[in-house]
Formats: structure tokens, sequence, C-alpha cells
């Protein structure tokens, strides 16, 4: 892991406002150093971010007509949950992999990256805790919360990114599976009745997961949370919405420096996903993260902890502030023109 130093490498979060992947991955290589594969939720319910990853789940019903989705936990579970350990037990990795129903823009990608040479790709997948409080059973109960599901919504995350891992890898020799746990934004509020042990061995277990194929792990937050909580994972790469949310990060000095000592990766979020993507240029983005870059530096060293800014320039990666799904097409332009140009400043700036 302490070998990865990107040096503001860029990539992208996940999620894209088109309907077909057509055209759309050639714009992804060709913008982003590690490309990703595109989710596309507006050409199918099944793609959103909540539905694309729960095909495995036990009694889930998704009706794509009516844009709804719950587990149904009436009666006896038991046979429905020895059937999901069977396959979990048997390291059936295929059972939990998409179909093309549900990610078009994975298999279309599995295609297109054949054309163009590269090390490096990344996937995604939803955490445990964000897709267990959006998914409830009939009753409205996040499944999150329901005794026997808990365990299934963990495993069958981490069984995913394990068979994304082994798709990916076979187009590309180095793969990155990031989780993505918006919900985190939540964590210390009433509305996520978790603590802080549980959070860590619910994504430790995905993460490790990714490991055991040998992928990195990275993280997705889009607004502040504890990053203490995170930092105390064994995550490989932590990806934060830098554009909006850098400075909160600069209040953990010590937690910060033990991730990066053991080889820890920062993602910069720092290209905003909105409409405020046309009210900066790359220059003006260069500046806002290297001014982000010496407050954490300057804190630490507030803190007697040694955080340099050539240790943070070489663990850094580039991105958005998040996926791009909800926005337009002409968004999507503009990020792709900013992303390689901001590399560029940075690297001259730094």
């Amino acid at each position: 892991m302490k070998d990865f130093q990107p040096y503001f490498w860029t990539t992208l979060v996940g999620s894209f406002p088109h309907t077909s992947p057509d055209s759309l991955y050639k714009q992804i290589i060709e913008a982003a150093d590690i490309p990703i594969w595109p989710q596309l939720p507006k050409r199918d319910f099944r793609e959103s971010m909540y539905v694309q990853y729960s095909r495995s789940l036990p009694r889930v019903v998704v009706n794509a007509a009516d844009e709804k989705i719950y587990v149904d936990t009436e009666g006896d579970l038991s046979q429905d949950l020895e059937s999901f350990y069977e396959k979990y037990l048997a390291d059936d990795a295929d059972t939990f992999g998409f179909s093309p129903k549900y990610a078009e823009g994975f298999f279309a990608t599995l295609e297109t990256v054949k054309s163009y040479p590269g090390e490096w790709i990344k996937g995604q997948v939803t955490g445990p805790i964000s897709l267990g409080l959006t998914v409830t059973d009939q009753n409205l109960r996040s499944i999150l919360y329901h005794e026997l599901l808990a365990d299934i919504i963990v495993k069958n995350a981490a069984m995913n990114a394990r068979w994304q891992i082994k798709q990916l890898s076979a187009v590309r020799p180095n793969t990155i599976i990031f989780v993505d746990e918006p919900y985190m934004a939540s964590y210390g509020s009433a509305f996520i009745s978790l603590s802080r042990e549980q959070v860590i061995t619910m994504l430790d277990e995905v993460f490790d997961a990714i490991h055991q194929e040998g992928g990195l792990a990275g993280v997705h937050c889009c607004a502040n949370t504890d990053w203490s909580v995170l930092l105390d994972t064994c995550v490989d790469i932590l990806n934060l919405d830098a554009y909006g949310y850098l400075d909160n990060l600069a209040l953990y000095p010590q937690k910060l420096k033990a991730f990066l000592d053991r080889g820890g990766v920062l993602a910069w979020g720092i290209i905003p996903s909105s409409e405020h993507v046309y009210e900066n240029t790359p220059d003006d983005l260069s500046k806002k993260l290297i001014k982000g870059l010496k407050l954490i530096s300057q804190k630490a060293q507030a803190k007697e902890t040694e955080i340099t800014l050539d240790l943070l320039k070489n663990r850094s990666l580039i991105t958005t502030s998040c996926g791009l799904g909800p926005t337009n097409e002409a968004i999507v332009n503009r990020v792709f023109e900013i992303l390689p140009e901001l590399k560029t400043r940075l690297r001259e700036q730094l």
C-alpha cells in the first residue's frame, strides 16, 4: 500500500446523468487517470445506488415500474437466510454480481476498456450502513436494524466487491473499490443508532474482502462526518468532499498521521459536482486545495504532529465532491475539462 503514491492522479466517484453508456466511457478514460465504470440511475431505477446492489438480498422486492424496493420480512425467514449463507460460505461470488439490467455501465466498461491500455480501474459498492438505512421492510423499518438482516447486508456488499474485482482485474491489473457511505454524514445523530465499534466492524469486513481479492479499498462520504471513525478502519483511500468540508479533516491530525503512515491515500473531492463547477477554474480549485493542505499541515504541527506538504501531495487523488448522477451532461463535460487541467496546475504549484 505504501508504494501507491498517485501524486494528484484523477478519478471519479460513480454515477452519471446519462441514459446510455455509449461514448461516455471514452470520455471517462480520456479525462481520468483511474477510470471507473459508470452508474446510470436515470437509465433505469435498478441502477440507483440502493437498488443496484440489492439483487442478492433475501426476500428483496424490486418494483421497477413504481420505483419501489423493500425486503419482505413477513413470516419465517430461515429458509431464505440459509440459502444466502450457503452461497456465501461456498464462496460463490458470481451469485452476488450484477446482471445487465442492474448495471449496463459495468458491462459496457468491461468491453470498452479492452481497447485502451492502462494499469488501474475503479469500481464502487454502496456501503452496508447507507444501503441498510435506505432499504426498508414492508413496514418501512430500515433493514439495518433488523436483527437477522444486518449481517446479510455487510456480507452482500463484501461479496459484490469481490465479484467486481474478479471481473475488473481481467481487463486492468490494479483495482480500487470505493465503498460509498453518504449516510455516514448522519453518524452521531439520532438517525444512526450504531456505535463507533459497530461501524468500524461493518466497514472493515467489506474492506477486508476487497483486500482478499488484491484490491485497494476506498470509502466515500460526500458530506461532513466524524472522520476519525473512517480513519480508524483498515481502509486504504479516504474520499471526502474537499470543496465543502476539507477544513474539517484538519481537526484529526493524529488520526490522519497514523492513516498516512500506514500508506493511506486521500481522494480530494475538490471539483464541485453541481453548477458551482462553472464558477471555478482549475487554477481556483488548485489554490483552494493547496490552501487546505497547508491548513492540515499547520494544524498538525500545532499538535506536534508532522504532516508535510510533500507527504500529502504524494498521497493525493483528485475527484469530484460527489457523484454526477443528479446533474446534467453539460456539467459532466465541464468536469471532464477540469480534471486533467487541475492535476497539471497542482503539480506545477506544488
